[in-house]
């Protein structure tokens, strides 16, 4: 792995961290992630679990996301909405729109940096985000 796709992975992973239930896959096994820090990732081995996991290194691990071709019929709606609202002045870029359209993505899981595409990620089975 590159410096630069750890970054990007490193960069996505820190993104998704304020919505509950990241899950990734280190040597086989699926984890939670509960946190970063020093370039290693903190893993717990169930949602209902309070013990701590492995801490491996960032490029270690793979996390879950789901393609963006996977939206539903209602979240293309509200994805193409929030674009609309970002993108329809030129003139005036409003920062909080763009963030929380990001955020709407990060929360929803969707893979917008094509990090499957790239063998940084696995696609997330149907349903393992819908509770979101």
């Amino acid at each position: 792995m590159t410096q630069e796709e750890k970054q990007l992975l490193l960069k996505d992973l820190c993104a998704r961290l304020p919505y509950f239930e990241n899950w990734v896959q280190y040597e086989g096994k699926d984890y939670i992630v509960t946190g970063y820090g020093h370039g290693r990732v903190s893993l717990l081995s169930s949602p209902f679990s309070s013990a701590s996991g492995p801490c491996p290194l960032v490029e270690e691990v793979k996390p879950y996301l789901c393609p963006m071709s996977s939206m539903t019929k209602e979240e293309r709606l509200i994805y193409e909405q929030r674009l609309h609202d970002v993108g329809r002045s030129v003139d005036v870029i409003d920062t909080d729109e763009i963030v929380q359209h990001i955020d709407w993505l990060n929360k929803h899981h969707f893979d917008y940096c094509g990090l499957i595409d790239k063998g940084l990620a696995l696609e997330a089975p149907e349903g393992m985000y819908k509770a979101v």
